[in-house]
């Protein structure tokens, strides 16, 4: 795993190089179908990641200007029942997750690297801290992505559920 914020952001930067092109691919009606049987839709996990992306956004800026807090884990299957992603175009998925990812690679490159200890409480999960916050963001990220496009990324999950 990365060590420092600027690793982590550099390595997302790097991870969205490699994929993004790749991900316009999919047509509507591939985007829109399970990446595997019994599985979510391909736009049902890029509308996870955006959720994913969204939480961690407040994870990130909240642990630092609080030197490390304590927030809400969220319910993945009640996002995706009530965003409802596949009623949204590939496209527009594709571009917000994209463009927010960018900045997100910004966002953790930019935490200063004396914030890394500093104290992250999610949920019900035990204590973390807030570079493990930012690295394990890339590598979920990294995990998802697999699953949709085929091994590409080693990642810290090879045990991982699959959705």
């Amino acid at each position: 795993m990365n060590r420092t914020f600027t690793e982590a952001g550099r390595e997302l930067n790097q991870v969205l190089d490699a994929v993004t092109v790749d991900l316009t691919r999919f047509s509507e009606s591939q985007a829109a179908q399970p990446w595997a049987p019994g599985k979510w839709t391909r736009k049902q996990v890029i509308g996870h990641l955006i959720d994913s992306a969204s939480n961690n956004h407040q994870r990130f800026v909240r642990g630092v200007q609080s030197k490390g807090t304590a927030l809400p884990s969220y319910d993945q299957e009640f996002c995706i029942r009530f965003q409802a992603p596949n009623d949204v175009p590939w496209p527009v998925l594709l571009g917000l997750w994209t463009n927010y990812n960018r900045y997100l690679a910004h966002v953790i490159g930019a935490i200063p690297q004396d914030a890394a200890a500093y104290p992250m409480n999610i949920g019900d999960n035990p204590r973390t801290s807030l570079l493990w916050i930012a690295v394990d963001y890339v590598e979920h990220l990294k995990h998802h992505l697999n699953q949709v496009l085929g091994q590409r990324f080693t990642t810290a999950y090879p045990n991982t559920p699959e959705i």
